[in-house]
């Protein structure tokens, strides 16, 4: 402190008051950010699992049939995991993709920057809610394919299924956390999800084998990065996966350290959103 600072000021004009993470900013954000979507959790928790589940029937009715087998299996224990994480990252994308949107349409992002929370914090808090929401789709749709007729997911390897299901999940909360800097309306956010999102899912083998495919179709599967969420998680419930489980399981940890670091120089920058 210079002499010119009165001696009843603890830190100098400008600088931070606070050291350390702010425990209690992060928590309140995230309780606020999960009460926000567990709200209407009929529209955003149990509409999605009824979805995936009519999914599931229409595909095994429609290619399921005649003892279909798929990497040795049937063909509905096949596409079961592959649609469970794929609503996990559909929704996980769909939560943090609004927050920030709504708020910069509504006048309200004055309410996520004020507060003394840093950009790590911000961004914690959430990708935190958006992760939380996927689990608790995953969960709800697990459940309903357990008393499923026909249909079997017990899991073998409960360290592929948190893994990829993570990794999935925290991909798609950065992703949207992205689209909701960029976007200046609905629509924007819309697009990246009719048309992003919603490709790569399909196209990821979660209906069939990449195995199956001509080598041309199986070069583009592969560079697909939910791709690798989808197969990894399959094999934590069936042993089997159509690529490297540590390959994937590597290549998914350096698309999010990629990922979280974009958006922290987007928000630390105030992209859209403070300038």
């Amino acid at each position: 402190m210079n002499d010119q600072t009165p001696s009843w000021v603890r830190s100098e004009p400008g600088k931070p008051g606070l050291e350390g993470v702010n425990w209690g900013g992060l928590k309140t954000l995230y309780i606020k950010e999960v009460r926000r979507f567990f709200k209407v959790q009929m529209q955003t928790v149990w509409a999605p699992a009824v979805t995936t589940l009519l999914y599931l029937i229409i595909f095994t009715v429609a290619m399921g049939r005649s003892g279909r087998l798929v990497l040795g299996v049937p063909f509905a224990d096949f596409i079961a995991p592959g649609l469970i994480v794929m609503a996990m990252m559909q929704n996980s994308f769909a939560n943090s993709s609004f927050s920030l949107l709504v708020g910069k349409m509504q006048g309200t992002i004055v309410d996520y920057l004020m507060p003394p929370l840093s950009t790590g914090e911000l961004i914690a808090g959430l990708v935190g809610a958006s992760v939380t929401r996927a689990l608790l789709v995953g969960f709800a749709v697990w459940v309903v394919m357990t008393v499923w007729p026909g249909v079997h997911v017990g899991i073998t390897h409960p360290l592929s299924v948190i893994w990829f299901g993570l990794a999935g999940s925290l991909m798609l909360a950065f992703l949207g956390l992205l689209t909701s800097v960029w976007a200046d309306k609905f629509d924007h956010a819309a697009a990246v999800s009719n048309f992003v999102v919603a490709p790569l899912s399909l196209l990821s083998g979660t209906f069939y084998s990449v195995e199956q495919l001509s080598p041309a179709f199986r070069a583009i599967s592969h560079a697909n990065p939910f791709f690798y969420v989808i197969s990894g998680f399959r094999h934590g419930f069936l042993s089997e996966a159509d690529s490297p489980i540590y390959v994937g399981a590597i290549l998914l940890g350096l698309i999010n350290i990629v990922l979280f670091a974009i958006c922290y120089a987007v928000l630390k920058a105030g992209w859209k959103i403070k300038n």
